[in-house]
């Protein structure tokens, strides 16, 4: 046996082999396929010299999985957990750990894409379906979204909503002073550059006369208040609706188990977070928003919506409704940035319903009451003035002189409230909440700390929820909320759905611009460590010497890798990234006087939540053409910056480009602007081709977002979450997002908050630090090799077979790929949609269909995949070629052939065959194996049946019958 040192021994496998697909005999292949003798070859060849780094990234070295948990251990050991009772939308709770394990925890359920191929998505879509059956019974309201990002952005959306649809189109937006504090400042960052006045008041005693003289769009209320207070807004509602207003509610959903429904109150739109139904507060995030509307507005509804539709054999099958996203129809028009939503949390979410059904819930919602009543008549007992008497789970106590006090002390016992001003403390209970966190409440405010009286005083308090308010209807009617209580059969349910889901734990997800790659374990294990999960986002900092400490270092990291100087990681969502940019480039602007600079040019070819953030923050969006080649036209862009030289604000371009190429010209694009005094915002989604290779911020960039659930191994999770951190030069450092409650998350001269949370979805930022530690910076510029690498091989691959629409230099692409299929479209029929759908026989996931270029397929393969996937794929790839073939030649009728009628289900094999093709031939073609066989649930859903009979929420009973 050779003998090998200790100290080598010791070092373990290096993260990096694990990551990276290829190994280095496989690469060689690869190499050798696309004509280089080495990935330095390769890349020095791809990449434009004009944009190469000329220096290793100043990372540190890369430390092997266990010495990384290590390390998080440490960090986490520096944040204090205590009680929290700060509240204000953020609530202790437990996950049901069926839910934690098989959900959470799962892959099948975490490596899942947004559902653009529902036939093999129907198993997150019925968990969205719940999810927003849930919504809509409980607020009372019949079509409810998807999810959105977190409360305070989902308040922003209904202000836009108001606007767009309400009657008063530019009136006031009026908002009740009882909203959540970081909702007020979301919207205020949301409305100033788009001309809404937002108009902060007591509306206790109704509408201030005046702003019902100057005209209401729109009014937002909290239910209950942020003080706690449960009073009766349906006259409010009233009034305001009567004055022309669309009326939103913001409604805590765990409270109207108990309380009348927004909906019964006359709302005409419902907005929250479900952060409390299962779902660790995370120091902020993620959490699933929420928002439900009457069903006059359901088709202006921001996000995404899950709705019921059909197959080809007629049978019920769930889609994405409206599935083209309203950016990239309505472009610099949209009303909404959004494009994402909060999946794997809205999933956990649903199923924390789903699990304790309404009785469980309603259980749930009883036991935090009677705490919140048991907690107030010790405190009254005691001497201790509370401000409401009709709440549900917060109250608020008046202490003139002593509320720093107070909230020191309780501190001291173990338990965080929420200290209002000098003379107010907040304290809210929540289903975590125990007799002793009461018992060291009483006594910081210096009330008898008798658990023993805890009993007397449940005997002798009544609860204190009006009866007029409470609720009375039923809700959660539907089977799925009442046949899963035994873990037995919730455990079953969730691998039910799981099974009829495709995702990365089954094979490659070769999506164009969307960087499928490995979330690995390791990365992932911290997210549900309790020091990292249970800590409120409003907890003393303090308590969060762990957390602000990974922030920093992830922070300057990217920083590092990106070449910018300052990073802020609250946006919650590339498309929030995007916002936070431009409003930082706007408000620069401003400090300069330059107000006339409002002009935002966008490539035709951009992602169309590009020009709706543009106009999101108050710019004015000028389209630059594409040339032939897939390269922005530059003539073209120049003529445009001549034209609109004094008002240029900023260019927005993506690099590599939408098309998968390094474009030559970017240094001296990014000159012309900033010659002409505009800035130049570079779009981080195609960051994973650059990484340790060049850097935005050093050939031209002044802001950029960054994706982490791109290229910072953040999982999709069927669609969420997703963080879009924003990296800016110094100019523009000043102009990032802050936040009104914790100082720390950015500049007092920032534009405010982006997010509700300081460090928006802080939960799960340990992953990208894990990832970036694992790797170092040589692993990391090596993965950005193999992925550039991945993608020429299957070009290349691919060319004599497929047309490949665009390349850059040496015939290279960057880290994706486009294939053209137009002209296979107009010789033989055989679509876009007929590919997608029969690689689901072949067992893959399609790549990106019809992006940037209408029939075209975009295909990025990441460094992850290894040798043997990406070869079986390239082998269907062209065994489909075939296929088409065929039916280019009349061998299979262009209207009955694998293609037009795939995917093939095991349901189809089961009766009478009369179809110009064999049963192997649909459902065991070309290198299928009838052991690994994955079987799609569905047949090929119709889409327009779906978006003209409009269902999104759980069919009721009759419907199972017919």
């Amino acid at each position: 046996m050779t003998r090998i040192p200790l100290t080598r021994l010791e070092q373990g496998t290096p993260f990096e082999k694990r990551h990276i697909g290829p190994d280095s005999e496989a690469c060689a292949k690869m190499l050798a396929q696309v004509g280089y003798g080495s990935l330095d070859e390769l890349t020095a060849a791809a990449v434009p010299d004009v944009i190469k780094s000329a220096e290793a990234l100043a990372l540190p070295g890369a430390r092997t999985e266990p010495e990384v948990i290590a390390e998080l251990r440490t960090l986490a050991d520096r944040n204090q957990v205590l009680g929290s009772m700060i509240g204000l939308g953020y609530y202790g709770t437990f996950t049901p750990p069926v839910v934690l394990r098989n959900v959470m925890e799962n892959p099948a359920w975490y490596t899942a894409y947004t559902p653009y191929q529902p036939e093999i998505s129907q198993g997150r879509l019925e968990a969205l379906l719940n999810f927003q059956t849930m919504v809509a019974d409980l607020t009372g309201l019949p079509t409810s979204g998807a999810s959105l990002l977190d409360e305070g952005t989902a308040a922003a959306e209904a202000m836009a909503l108001a606007r767009r649809v309400g009657k008063v189109k530019n009136g006031l937006f009026l908002v009740d002073a009882e909203v959540l504090p970081q909702t007020i400042a979301v919207l205020e960052t949301r409305a100033e550059p788009t001309g809404v006045e937002v108009l902060v008041a007591d509306l206790s005693e109704g509408l201030p006369a005046e702003a019902v003289e100057r005209g209401i769009s729109g009014v937002l209320l909290q239910y209950p208040g942020a003080s706690g207070v449960v009073r009766d807004i349906k006259p409010l509602i009233e009034q305001a609706q009567e004055a022309g207003a669309v009326v939103t509610v913001c409604a805590d959903l765990l409270a109207l188990t108990l309380l009348k429904s927004p909906g019964e109150l006359g709302a005409d739109i419902a907005v929250g977070t479900t952060q409390r139904f299962g779902v660790p507060m995370g120091f902020g995030g993620p959490h699933a928003g929420y928002m439900a509307v009457r069903e006059k507005f359901a088709r202006s509804l921001p996000g995404r919506l899950v709705g019921v539709s059909v197959d080809a054999d007629g049978n019920r099958a769930y889609r994405l409704a409206l599935q083209t996203r309203e950016q990239h129809i309505r472009r610099e028009k949209a009303t909404s940035n959004i494009c994402t939503a909060q999946v794997l949390l809205a999933v956990m979410a649903g199923m924390y319903a789903v699990y304790h059904g309404p009785e469980g819930l309603k259980a749930i919602a009883g036991r935090t009451h009677r705490y919140a009543t048991i907690l107030a008549a010790g405190l009254r007992e005691g001497g201790v003035e509370l401000v409401h008497t009709a709440y549900f789970d917060t109250l608020t106590a008046r202490v003139p002189g002593r509320a720093e006090a107070v909230v020191a002390a309780a501190r001291e016992g173990g338990v965080n409230l929420r200290q209002v001003d000098a003379d107010h403390v907040s304290m809210a209970c929540d289903e975590t909440t125990n007799r002793a966190q009461l018992a060291a409440v009483w006594q910081a405010f210096g009330v008898p700390a008798d658990l023993e009286r805890i009993e007397a005083l449940d005997a002798e308090a009544a609860d204190t929820l009006p009866e007029a308010l409470l609720r009375t209807d039923e809700y959660l009617t539907h089977p799925v909320f009442h046949e899963h209580r035994s873990e037995t059969a919730m455990l079953r349910y969730l691998r039910r759905l799981a099974d009829r889901d495709y995702a990365l734990d089954r094979g490659m997800i070769p999506l164009g611009s969307c960087t499928m790659k490995l979330n690995a374990t390791t990365e992932m294990e911290p997210v549900t460590w309790p020091e990292f999960g249970a800590l409120h986002p409003f907890a003393p900092a303090e308590q969060a010497e762990g957390y602000l400490t990974l922030i920093r270092e992830l922070e300057e990291r990217l920083a590092e890798v990106t070449g910018y100087d300052k990073v802020s990681l609250q946006p919650n969502a590339g498309s929030q990234g995007e916002l936070a940019g431009l409003l930082a480039v706007r408000a620069y602007h401003r400090a300069n006087g330059d107000t006339r600079r409002t002009v935002c040019l966008i490539p035709s070819s951009a992602h169309g939540t590009n020009a709706a953030s543009a106009v999101m923050a108050g710019m004015k969006v000028v389209v630059v053409k594409t040339a032939e080649d897939g390269e922005i036209d530059v003539e073209d862009l120049r003529a445009k910056i001549e034209q609109y030289r004094d008002e240029l604000s900023v260019l927005m371009i993506t690099y590599p480009s939408t098309h998968g190429v390094f474009e030559e010209h970017v240094a001296d694009i990014c000159a012309a602007v900033h010659d002409a005094g505009g800035q130049v915002y570079v779009d981080g989604a195609n960051l994973n081709a650059l990484v340790g290779l060049a850097k935005p911020g050093h050939f031209g960039g002044d802001v950029s977002h960054l994706n982490l659930h791109k290229t910072f191994c953040i999982p999709h999770g069927g669609g969420g979450p997703g963080v879009g951190p924003v990296g800016v030069r110094a100019h523009l450092a000043p102009y990032l997002p802050n936040h009104p409650l914790q100082p720390a998350a950015g500049p007092q001269t920032g534009v405010g908050p982006i997010s509700a949370a300081p460090w928006g979805s802080a939960g799960i930022l340990p992953i990208s630090w894990s990832y970036v530690r694992l790797m170092g910076g040589e692993g990391l510029k090596r993965a950005t090799q193999v992925a550039v690498l991945s993608a020429n091989y299957i070009a290349k691959r691919l060319e004599p077979h497929f047309p490949v629409l665009y390349t850059g230099p040496g015939g290279l692409v960057a880290h994706e790929c486009i294939i053209d299929l137009r002209p296979l479209t107009q010789a033989t029929g055989v679509s876009v949609d007929d590919v997608a759908k029969r690689l689901i026989d072949y067992g893959f996931h399609a790549p990106t269909m019809s992006f940037p270029v209408a029939g075209t397929l975009m295909i990025e393969p990441t460094e992850s995949e290894d040798l043997a996937e990406l070869d079986r794929f390239c082998e269907t790839m062209i065994a489909i070629r075939a296929e088409i073939e065929k039916v280019g030649t009349g061998a299979w009728p262009a209207e009955d052939n694998p293609l037009r009628n795939a995917p093939h289900t095991a349901g189809t094999l089961a009766g009478d065959w009369d179809h110009a093709y064999s049963r192997e031939e649909a459902v065991f073609p070309s290198g299928v194996s009838a052991a690994d066989k994955y079987w799609p649930p569905v047949r090929r859903i119709d889409q327009a049946f779906g978006d003209r009979n409009l269902v999104c929420s759980c069919p009721p009973l009759d419907a199972y019958e017919d």
